[in-house]
């Protein structure tokens, strides 16, 4: 028998999968759980339909991560941190105060998850910080650390 996987099952096969398995493994186990359904004609069509969905899903958010890349490379956002003698700060500048400054400075909203930084922020000056907004795109926004 013919299964369309709703389910990623273990030994069988990912979400989306037509796969041919026995009756009884398809009628006693995967269709009552709901881990499958049956590899109807209509079913094959809406599988199609459902495919050619999740691609145009995906490739309007991967030209909505390049348009943020493209918009983040401009901005510019500054940060006040305590200094001490010689311009060393105390602490250092983490990615969540990078995101809450990103939204009050410019109403940009992301996640601090998705800020990476290489070293930790502790001195005066101007760093570029990478933004992973997809699997396949990263952007750069600059950020600038003042003394107060």
């Amino acid at each position: 028998m013919k299964v369309i996987l709703i389910q990623d099952v273990k030994a069988l096969g990912k979400k989306g999968e037509i796969v041919e398995i026995n009756d009884g493994y398809a009628r006693n186990f995967v269709l009552p759980k709901k881990l499958g359904i049956e590899a109807t004609p209509k079913n094959m069509n809406d599988l199609k339909l459902q495919k050619q969905n999740d691609a145009k899903v995906a490739a309007e958010n991967l030209a909505e991560a390049k348009a943020m890349a493209e918009t983040l490379s401009k901005l510019t956002v500054n940060t006040k941190v305590k200094v001490g003698e010689g311009g060393k700060t105390f602490g250092s500048v983490s990615s969540k105060e990078i995101s809450d400054e990103l939204a009050k400075q410019h109403n940009i909203k992301i996640d601090k998850k998705k800020i990476v930084l290489k070293d930790a922020i502790k001195a005066v000056g101007s760093y570029t910080v990478s933004v992973k907004l997809h699997p396949e795109v990263t952007g750069e926004l600059k950020v600038k650390v003042e003394g107060m």
